[in-house]
């Protein structure tokens, strides 16, 4: 067992304030923020609203390491620099830098730790190295057409920013996928023939949040982007060649319609 501690030297962590960063009520991830947009993996923590979080001079930021439990990836420390009415200033710690996106570390959150400020002096000497990434995190490696079981939230930093691991892979097939509702368990099948096959119309998805569908644009223009980014889960139903025609696609397709009654009880209108 490597401590934080014997990594990473702070001679005094009372003058830091930890910040735990989960996901927010939209169901938006830090973690997929820090993916996405660096600048905007600042904004969370330059954020005040109507709370003085960083009553100290220096911040230790951590971002909760969905990908396994009780892990948390190292997003940065940073120095206030100004705190301003509803937003703080903040400029990053550079002898930290090498560590930021690339440390993950071992922490249980207790239940009861509720809010994202704590002092660092509480929780540092416990904290344990669990893995040092070769680069910064950029998000899921590809687990294998079959090992598909993708959130909204998780794809859609993966798709934004192409991620060449993903992109490459599924722009070699078309097949049959499947969009679950957690919310309500309600299912959607659907087919992708075009060009590109299952990320092209996988992008649709992430770039409107109902890929041009009746009943999921119904869904969307009532409750919006982010119940598709909170709720629905992708997978891959069947993989095909994309040499597989179309008429032979959509038999498949039907096929999985009436196995899973997803036209009975899901989204599918036809």
């Amino acid at each position: 067992m490597i401590l934080l501690r014997d990594l990473i030297q702070i001679d005094e962590p009372s003058k830091f304030k930890l910040h735990l960063a989960c996901a927010d009520k939209h169901g938006t991830h830090p973690l997929n923020v820090y993916i996405s947009d660096k600048s905007e993996w600042l904004g969370w923590n330059e954020w005040k609203g109507d709370r003085n979080d960083w009553t100290r001079n220096f911040i230790f930021s951590l971002i909760e390491f969905y990908p396994k439990n009780d892990s948390w990836l190292f997003g940065g420390a940073f120095e206030v620099i100004e705190r301003r009415k509803d937003s703080y200033k903040l400029e990053k710690i550079m002898e930290f830098d090498k560590f930021e996106g690339r440390l993950i570390i071992s922490f249980h959150r207790k239940l009861g730790m509720r809010g994202r400020a704590y002092y660092l002096e509480t929780y540092f000497d416990h904290f344990e190295v669990a893995e040092i990434l070769r680069s910064q995190y950029q998000g899921e490696k590809f687990p294998g057409y079959e090992n598909i079981i993708g959130d909204f939230c998780v794809l859609e930093p993966l798709f934004r920013n192409e991620n060449s691991d993903w992109k490459t892979t599924l722009s070699k097939v078309k097949g049959i996928y499947l969009i679950c509702d957690k919310s309500n368990g309600k299912k959607y099948v659907g087919s992708a023939y075009g060009g590109d096959g299952i990320w092209s119309r996988w992008s649709n998805y992430i770039g409107t949040g109902h890929g041009w569908n009746d009943e999921l644009i119904r869904l969307i223009d009532e409750k919006g982007m982010d119940y598709a980014r909170k709720n629905f889960q992708f997978s891959l139903l069947e993989v095909m060649k994309m040499t597989a025609s179309d008429d032979s696609i959509i038999e498949r397709e039907l096929f999985w319609k009436r196995t899973l009654l997803s036209r009975e009880f899901g989204y599918n209108k036809n």
